[in-house]
């Protein structure tokens, strides 16, 4: 599909949230240098940042030989701990660029939320990123606690093979997984992937791009979720897609198998929303009711509504 004919959102909002993010991050920038990448996704987000809540502890450190950050809110309603996995096609982002997303969950359900600044692609193929993520999973499970585990786009993938890598090594205590616009191993050639190919923000040649630099099986249901042979046992979920989107019907589907195997799960597709609104939940009302979603599903799985 050419760019001209692909639906975009007409939320006043949002077009400006992709105005400012085109004057940062080219719509081209997967054809740039990984270093270049890096350096305008750095930029983008720093644009988005915003002052921490007031009282909240921040601090960097190492779990299971993994950098982290943990944040805790000046008060605590949940002993529950918050595993968040940030996004950026496993080639960009890091702990620093989802860091008031971040705070913010962590202050709205009221528990500690630890970032986990896994490996990226191309330095480190698949799977550096999900052995990272799991391990840090595993070390805090070890301390007996409940987990949530959350992430968008790529680490909403992470996220998800997470989970069916606990289910299968038979590791207790998630409670809940929230994701966020993830990836979960759609064909590329059909729904959301062809009606939304040249969406602004995400294109299917990008979502290709990244699949062929983190290198990772197609038929790998820790890698790709979608080819998981049965959903059953699987920790409830609460799944949130952006209409304008080419990853939009991998939720979709994710959430349909969840729950015809008898999992709990919650399904949003903000109508108006394009891949990365998370970012724009401070100036498009579509993106802040959908932010307060999150973190409503989030305290829930917590405990602390």
């Amino acid at each position: 599909m050419s760019s001209t004919t692909c639906p975009r959102p007409s939320e006043e909002g949002i077009l400006q949230f992709l105005d400012v993010c085109d004057s940062f991050y080219p719509a081209d920038a997967v054809n740039a240098s990984i270093e270049q990448q890096r350096q305008w996704y750095d930029a983008l987000c720093a644009r988005f940042d915003r002052s921490l809540p007031e009282r909240m502890v921040v601090e960097d450190s190492i779990i299971a030989d993994v950098p982290v950050r943990s944040y805790r809110p000046a008060t605590l309603r949940s002993s529950t701990l918050l595993l968040y996995f940030h996004g950026g096609g496993f080639v960009v982002g890091s702990r620093q660029s989802h860091h008031a997303i971040c705070a913010e969950i962590a202050d709205h359900a009221g528990a500690e939320l630890v970032s986990v600044d896994y490996r990226l692609a191309p330095e480190h193929l698949w799977p550096a990123q999900a052995d990272d993520c799991f391990a840090v999973l595993r070390e805090v499970l070890r301390d007996g606690r409940r987990v949530v585990l959350i992430g968008d786009s790529a680490g909403g993938n992470l996220a998800a093979g997470v989970a069916v890598q606990a289910k299968n090594d038979g590791l207790n205590g998630i409670v809940g997984q929230v994701l966020i616009y993830p990836s979960l191993g759609g064909d590329l050639i059909s729904g959301s992937y062809e009606e939304m190919a040249d969406a602004p923000g995400l294109t299917t040649s990008d979502v290709a791009y990244y699949r062929q630099l983190l290198g990772a099986p197609e038929d790998n249901p820790i890698a790709m979720p979608l080819a998981t042979e049965s959903f059953a046992g699987l920790p409830p979920a609460f799944i949130s897609v952006a209409h304008f989107d080419p990853l939009r019907d991998d939720g979709r589907i994710y959430a349909g198998r969840l729950a015809a195997a008898g999992v709990e799960v919650w399904f949003r597709e903000e109508p108006q929303m394009v891949h990365a609104w998370l970012r724009a939940r401070h100036m498009s009302e579509g993106a802040r009711i959908g932010f307060r979603a999150v973190c409503d599903a989030v305290s829930y799985f917590a405990g602390a509504l």
